[in-house]
């Protein structure tokens, strides 16, 4: 993807929405004192959006047909799962599913994000055995008080 400063877009904005069209209908905008930017056609955005869409619904069809199929699938995209036991495993590409399919219907793949994640982290305890000895282990049901306020004395 080309890359150009946010501010040629203000100075120079005729070049660079040229640079826009030669290119695959995509530009980061790099800003130095935020996050870049992403600049796209409405039509190669439409188009992302469609076959994300199409390809959500597909991964859904196909769960329909063999609810298997994605327990062996999603392991290659997502190799951390082999950490996850069975359960968990399954409770992970159930959840991508469904996720997924609502974030679609909303446009919106921020929450999916957000799936992935929690996740990996549990993936990560599970790899550990020391960590997951420590967070396995109960607690009794003593209270220790209230909780100071961070930086409090």
């Amino acid at each position: 993807m080309d890359e150009v400063p946010f501010s040629q877009l203000i100075q120079h904005s005729r070049d660079t929405l040229e640079k826009l069209d030669r290119g695959r209908g995509r530009l980061r905008l790099v800003r130095r004192d935020g996050e870049d930017l992403i600049l796209e056609s409405a039509r190669r955005a439409e188009a992302d959006d469609e076959v994300i869409g199409n390809v959500t619904q597909l991964i859904r069809a196909l769960t329909h047909l063999d609810k298997t199929v994605l327990d062996h699938a999603f392991p290659d995209v997502f190799e951390w799962m082999r950490f996850l036991p069975a359960d968990e495993a399954r409770a992970f590409v159930g959840e991508w599913t469904e996720t997924a399919a609502a974030c679609s219907a909303l446009g919106n793949f921020a929450p999916l994000v957000a799936v992935v994640a929690a996740w990996h982290a549990t993936a990560e305890v599970h790899a550990d055995p020391a960590v997951l000895a420590v967070l396995s282990t109960p607690h009794d049901e003593a209270d220790y008080g209230g909780v100071p306020e961070p930086g409090a004395g």
